[in-house]
């Protein structure tokens, strides 16, 4: 019979933590940029312009199509490639630059119809009275409409940013060592794998649970 023994794990906490580190950097950066990134593809989508709205809708109808870690080895390996054809020179892309803007690139998908979503929820009227004001359509998006559209989108955009949180055990495939790989090496030193992961996994869903239930009762909040 099996017998676990998780006495291994506490000397390894500052190598986890580092792990930990790592896989908060990730998040917080593809989140940020992600946000940015998605708010304009949203306002290209809900845009008059059917050019700049064609060129977002294929933005995130590719982006979403594809998995990730095929997002992220492709800026890892294809990405070098492509701009010593353009530049004629080695131009490596670290695998930390390189998961981050995959990240910040595929978020950005699905953080556009969020974004896209929440300024459609809010009422035209409101438009129409900014315009009278003799707002453009720069300042009414600005000042009026997306700061009431990100207090709706609040609870879905740190849903979307708690999959990422658990999407960053990918980065194994460039070679970083996040909070999952560095419990899995930790464990495979000692001899220990499996406590390890039992460990990675309790962890995850601690992190992920506590933040699924901040979400919740954001959702009741500006429910009210």
């Amino acid at each position: 019979m099996m017998e676990f023994d998780f006495s291994g794990i506490i000397p390894s906490l500052p190598g986890l933590w580092n792990g930990m580190v790592m896989t908060l950097q990730l998040m917080a950066l593809g989140v940020v940029g992600g946000i940015i990134l998605g708010t304009i593809l949203a306002l290209m989508r809900l845009s008059h312009s059917k050019l700049l709205s064609n060129i977002a809708g294929a933005y995130v109808n590719y982006f979403r199509s594809i998995p990730l870690l095929l997002v992220i080895t492709w800026f890892y390996l294809a990405v070098p490639f492509v701009l010593r054809w353009i530049t004629g020179e080695d131009t490596p892309i670290g695998a930390f630059a390189s998961c981050i803007v995959a990240f910040m690139m595929f978020e950005a998908a699905y953080f556009c119809e969020i974004v896209r979503a929440g300024v459609q929820s809010i009422p035209k009227g409101q438009m129409g009275a900014a315009q009278a004001l003799g707002m453009n359509y720069s300042q009414m998006m600005r000042l009026i409409i997306l700061p009431q559209a990100f207090r709706k989108m609040t609870p879905l955009l740190l849903q979307q940013s708690i999959i990422l949180f658990q999407d960053t055990s990918l980065v194994y495939a460039v070679g970083l060592v996040d909070f999952l790989n560095a419990s899995r090496a930790s464990g495979d030193i000692i001899g220990r794998s499996n406590e390890f992961l039992i460990f990675a996994g309790f962890t995850y869903f601690i992190i992920s649970f506590a933040a699924s239930q901040l979400v919740k009762r954001l959702q009741k909040r500006f429910a009210v």
